[in-house]
């Protein structure tokens, strides 16, 4: 790319992905300029072409694109609030981890302080970026975000979510909470397969098999949620509730920790006392969606 019409861009924070993401405008020819509170991690950078700003202020006031990651959305705040008046017509995109409330917080902040905003979600590991398996998530104005697609499509795949800030933030929140579901159900059955010789790697196959399954129903459960009607076209709740006890007593009867099939089932519990037990599965979104009681 030639440099005298890739936009140039400015990288605050160093870290593994910071430079991660860095090393990709740089790799794709975008001009390039970085700053870190800790300077001497831009030093790999600037043997690669990078311009290491002396200040926060002047790395903001290098790019009419800034990119934010940080360590959390208080040192982003920080390091705005300390520049200020540095911001009007820049373009910022906070790749900081935070919740959506910070998120829309600092859009406010932003935006009185002149600047165009957009909050994001990286979900990759660093050396991913660059690669299509790096996907970033966006969330803000959609005009801003478009102005800065072709640049920003140098970090992987990215993804527009909706003009809401808080947006990137729930949906990180929401894949983590698949992940760590998909992976904590597979530990269930590794450690109760386990109890009878059977090794994870045995059963990784067939453990992958019934998620890619489970993975089909979601568009249609999903359309029995957003109309609010659950009939049971597959299996009842109590039906499944069940089958849940099931799973309770097999793992207490081999000596496996019960905790997370417990804690389903009184879920499900609950929803049958509420008078759901004939209906399907997806009914439970109203247990998802209120607090819990105690």
């Amino acid at each position: 790319m030639n440099h005298d019409t890739a936009t140039p861009v400015t990288i605050i924070g160093l870290g593994l992905m910071g430079r991660a993401l860095a090393e990709a405008f740089l790799k794709a020819g975008h001009p390039t300029t970085v700053w870190n509170r800790t300077a001497a991690k831009a030093d790999r950078l600037v043997a690669a072409g990078a311009l290491a700003a002396p200040t926060a202020g002047d790395a903001l006031k290098a790019s009419p694109l800034t990119i934010l990651c940080v360590t959390d959305y208080r040192a982003v705040r920080e390091l705005l609030d300390a520049n200020g008046g540095e911001l009007a017509g820049t373009t910022l995109i906070n790749l900081t981890s935070g919740d959506s409330a910070q998120a829309r917080d600092t859009a406010r902040w932003a935006e009185q302080h002149g600047a165009r905003y957009l909050d994001g979600a990286i979900m990759a590991v660093p050396p991913a970026i660059g690669t299509a398996e790096a996907v970033i998530l966006h969330s803000g104005p959609q005009a801003d975000f478009e102005a800065h697609r072709s640049t920003l499509g140098v970090l992987g795949t990215v993804t527009y979510l909706g003009a809401d800030h808080g947006l990137a933030s729930l949906y990180d929140v929401a894949g983590l909470a698949m992940m760590w579901s998909v992976l904590n159900a597979w530990l269930q059955g590794t450690a109760l397969l386990k109890t009878a010789g059977v090794d994870a790697a045995a059963y990784a196959p067939f453990a992958r098999q019934i998620a890619a399954g489970v993975a089909e129903w979601l568009p249609g459960y999903a359309e029995q949620i957003d109309n609010g009607s659950f009939p049971a076209e597959v299996s009842a709740l109590e039906t499944d509730a069940r089958a849940m006890a099931h799973l309770v007593e097999e793992s207490e009867a081999v000596g496996v920790n019960a905790e997370l099939p417990k804690l389903i089932k009184a879920m499900a519990d609950r929803s049958i006392a509420a008078g759901h037990g004939g209906e399907q599965y997806p009914v439970l979104i109203e247990e998802f969606s209120r607090p819990h009681a105690g």
